[in-house]
């Protein structure tokens, strides 16, 4: 099972357009991910993609956890399997 290495998760703390699907490649990986409302990555695919663009590999849930000011508490990511 894959895990989210300190280069990707560099990547992943980034802030980027809100409510949008950004595909990005590093190394190896083609990377897609989803952000939420606030531009943060929640839902990410890494793997190979195809010739349709889809990414045939693994699929990751971030689960963000923040107090009533609207700081960060807890943040991590779950791999959810293959994809």
């Amino acid at each position: 099972m894959m895990k989210i290495g300190k280069d990707l998760e560099k990547l992943l703390s980034k802030v980027y357009e809100a409510d949008a699907m950004v595909e990005r490649s590093m190394g190896r990986y083609d990377l897609a991910f989803k952000t939420d409302d606030q531009g943060r990555p929640t839902i990410l695919f890494i793997g190979k993609a195809d010739e349709e663009g889809k990414i045939k590999g693994e699929r990751f849930a971030r689960r963000l956890v923040t107090d009533a000011a609207g700081n960060i508490v807890k943040d991590h990511w779950d791999n959810k399997g293959k994809v």
